[in-house]
């Protein structure tokens, strides 16, 4: 059974002006497109074709680069597509206890983040994790994936100049400004904190 490209959870628009139609136009209907087909092109006749994402995603660690490259850049970004929202909703519950406990508030939450992410060389990903009872900033470079580690990912912002580029140039600050202040998607952080385990990739 052949991976999908799954639809945005929204309509393309309604994340601009922080992340326009036009990229989403190329970051999702181009790129993410060549990493399902290149994923399937690569399990096609093998043991892992019909298996699971993050199953092939295991595999493939350590053994086989280029599949693992692409395998883990669908989930990133379908992972990606959902930890965003038109409109910034706070979080509640027990994701917001969880900020408070590990980071002091909201805001200090999204000053990390931010950091983290304009301090990142080169192409890559800042994540929101929890890791034994606590949540924590983390980034990990070019393909890696939180999908198949310890840590439990809740949120993740993609740190690739083509994320951003054609709405922001070179200003990464400000497009993470643009996302972590109104655009950051907590009822999904929720679902995955409750879930204790990693998101399935539904394609």
């Amino acid at each position: 059974m052949a991976f999908t490209l799954i639809p945005l959870p929204f309509d393309d628009e309604a994340i601009a002006p922080a992340i326009s139609a036009e990229t989403f136009s190329y970051h999702h209907g181009k790129h993410h497109k060549a990493y399902v087909d290149k994923t399937n092109a690569a399990i096609e006749g093998t043991d892992m074709d019909g298996k699971d994402l993050i199953s092939v995603i295991k595999s493939a660690r350590g053994s086989n680069q280029g599949l693992f490259n692409n395998a883990a850049q669908v989930w990133n970004h379908g992972f990606f597509w959902h930890s965003l929202a038109p409109s910034a909703v706070g979080p509640s519950g027990d994701v917001a206890n969880k900020i408070e406990e590990s980071f002091g508030s909201l805001k200090e939450l999204g000053d990390k983040l931010k950091e983290k992410g304009a301090g990142h060389f080169a192409s890559g990903w800042v994540w929101l994790v929890e890791k034994d009872g606590k949540l924590s900033v983390e980034d990990s470079h070019d393909a890696e994936t939180m999908a198949d580690g310890d840590a439990n990912p809740l949120l993740v912002i993609d740190l690739w100049e083509h994320a951003y580029y054609l709405d922001h140039q070179n200003a990464r600050p400000s497009y993470l400004d643009a996302v972590v202040d109104g655009h950051l998607n907590w009822d999904f952080a929720a679902e995955n904190l409750a879930r204790g385990s990693a998101w399935t990739y539904p394609g």
